[in-house]
């Protein structure tokens, strides 16, 4: 498959050219990975990368020459030598919970059974918009009046069925993470865990995951102390600076920007809800990707929000609501919802996106929506917000590259 038409390329300084090297040099790295394990992280494991990787290029006799930018960066690691034609692909949707105790669906297990079949790819996404604890009291809300105030928990043991829907990975940087204080996130985190799923989101916290023959970092922010913060950027920047040492392809969660009917664009300015400071979704977006991010996937306002690709990495700004049960309004654009389909090429450029349409029917369960609102509503606000960069959107939801890029423009 082609890669998606964008404007002429660039080269990302932050991904090195691949040395060549010998077939018996290669072997070894293979055996040594396998000795010291794929997903060591800290600041020990890199300095083991880096003095390994030395140590062989030594012995090889070896010529690695890596960008001056990149080596700003830190990382010694040479990224390796990918198939022709390898991809990863990434599905991600947007707020995702499946009730909130003790108002839960009969069938828990087979709930998001309509969507199942869309819930397929090398990694899964979803921001978990709650617990799963079995703690019965928050302190979150004390006296605010009722509808203005929500903490969302399930039980522990509905990981498994998020795990059994396909999720791999679940962000956990969000307003309701800690709604039943530490020990419902312990709780939540042990649970996602035992279910073999890996979540993303607390302050300085890098997910390493493998997924289509590659490492995968994930970092997840919220404009909140007790997540990575969405609102300091310096620290913000180090951050995902620091995941890209560790990962060839990095992706950014932003659990951002202002909620409602009313918060459907991206305004490029510093959004507020309830009094709360939501950030700036487009400068924290796009300085990630500078930063190194890859795809940065957005959640928070329970609307759709427009899409855009900022040197050839894809930004959705809002994924909307995905799944819940009376967890949230589901009348018009509230209950209009999408799973994005990506594939990235091993150095993390976009290659190819499909944006499936989901519809949110009688307490928030998700459907396929042959309608094609979500996607449909995607591109309008696209085109309305995000000017020459707006992703061009085509029959059955593909992604066709830029408005910049579409034929018959300069």
């Amino acid at each position: 498959m082609q890669p998606i038409a964008t404007k002429a390329p660039v080269a990302n300084p932050r991904r090195p050219t691949a040395a060549r090297t010998s077939a018996t040099t290669m072997v070894t790295l293979r055996r040594m990975r396998r000795s010291y394990g794929s997903a060591i992280v800290g600041r020990r494991a890199g300095a083991w990368r880096r003095s390994a990787a030395t140590g062989l290029a030594t012995l090889a006799g070896l010529a690695i020459c890596a960008p001056a930018a990149h080596a700003a960066h830190g990382s010694a690691k040479q990224p390796k030598p990918a198939a022709p034609g390898a991809a990863i692909t990434f599905v991600a949707v947007g707020d995702t919970m499946l009730g909130d105790s003790p108002e839960l669906p009969a069938e828990p297990g087979s709930y998001l059974d309509r969507v199942k079949g869309r819930l397929r790819g090398d990694v899964v996404f979803g921001n978990l918009e709650g617990t799963l604890t079995d703690v019965a009291t928050s302190s979150k809300c004390g006296g605010a009046s009722g509808g203005s105030c929500y903490a969302f928990r399930t039980p522990p043991s509905y990981a498994r069925h998020l795990a059994a829907a396909g999720f791999t990975v679940m962000n956990d940087a969000n307003n309701h993470s800690y709604d039943f204080g530490q020990a419902g996130l312990d709780q939540t985190i042990a649970a996602l865990h035992e279910a073999g799923v890996a979540q993303t989101g607390l302050p300085g916290e890098i997910t390493v995951m493998r997924a289509g023959g590659e490492k995968v970092a994930f970092v997840g922010f919220a404009p909140y102390s007790l997540t990575a913060s969405l609102l300091d950027l310096p620290a913000a920047r180090k951050l995902i600076r620091r995941a890209a040492r560790r990962a060839r392809i990095v992706v950014v969660a932003i659990h951002a920007g202002a909620e409602g009917l009313g918060a459907q664009h991206v305004t490029g300015a510093e959004e507020h809800y309830l009094g709360e400071d939501r950030g700036n979704p487009r400068k924290f977006a796009r300085m990630a990707v500078r930063a190194g991010a890859d795809l940065v996937l957005g959640s928070g306002p329970h609307v759709l929000r427009g899409m855009e690709i900022y040197r050839h990495r894809l930004i959705a700004y809002s994924l909307g609501n995905f799944s819940g049960f009376h967890n949230f309004a589901t009348t018009g654009a509230l209950g209009a919802s999408a799973v994005l389909h990506v594939s990235l090429d091993p150095h993390g450029a976009l290659r190819s996106g499909r944006i499936a349409s989901v519809r949110l029917v009688d307490a928030g369960r998700p459907v396929p929506d042959p309608s094609g609102e979500g996607a449909d509503l995607i591109r309008r606000l696209s085109r309305a917000d995000l000017g020459r960069g707006a992703v061009r959107i085509g029959g059955q939801g593909r992604i066709l590259g830029t408005i910049e890029a579409a034929p018959g423009r300069g």
